[in-house]
């Protein structure tokens, strides 16, 4: 499935903690350093991409040092990702996103790597995956990889994104359980959207 005639695009979304990253899954007993998209690229046999990979210097420092990102650290960083899927979808791959997304608005961005998306109707190549998780499971998971040294964010910025999440059930995005282990959560993701 690497490549489609299409091209797709997944996106793994949720708070800091949910699971999009091996990191959020360190105290299981897993075999290999993967993700859940990472796991799910390599089931799909295709491209996996971390949006952390994309945030500039300084939106690492302020999330560091307890700020939140601002919109005009946000936006240009969506953008980013937005165009890196295109070139994906345009070459008639799949790809598979780990990124927050917390708020229509960003999803509405990353719809747009589809050329042919029309704001607003949510069809669009660029499908999104909602890692749910309880708030109490975040805090814990955070607090374990900032002891660690594992991640820039700190659980004291959880609260700033919870408070972002924004969900329409018009969106048709996929929520999973992410309390579930990793593969099943993969097989939950592969049998319900792909």
């Amino acid at each position: 499935m690497g490549s489609d005639p299409k091209g797709k695009a997944f996106v793994i979304m949720g708070v800091s903690g949910a699971g999009k990253s091996w990191m959020e899954f360190s105290s299981w007993d897993l075999c290999f350093n993967s993700t859940i998209g990472e796991m799910l690229a390599k089931a799909l046999n295709c491209d996996f991409v971390d949006a952390d990979d994309y945030h500039s210097q300084s939106n690492k420092e302020k999330m560091q040092q307890g700020i939140p990102l601002s919109e005009e650290d946000r936006i240009p960083w969506l953008e980013t990702l937005r165009d890196a899927l295109r070139e994906k979808i345009i070459s008639r791959k799949t790809v598979i996103l780990g990124c927050s997304a917390l708020q229509k608005r960003y999803r509405e961005i990353l719809r747009a790597a589809d050329s042919k998306y029309e704001p607003g109707s949510y069809t669009s190549l660029v499908k999104f995956i909602l890692l749910d998780v309880q708030v109490e499971v975040l805090v814990t998971r955070l607090e374990k990889r900032a002891a660690e040294g594992k991640h820039f964010m700190p659980a004291a910025l959880l609260q700033s994104q919870l408070d972002l999440l924004q969900i329409d059930d018009s969106e048709g995005v996929l929520k999973v359980d992410a309390t579930q282990s990793p593969q099943a959560i993969v097989n939950h993701i592969q049998t319900s959207l792909i």
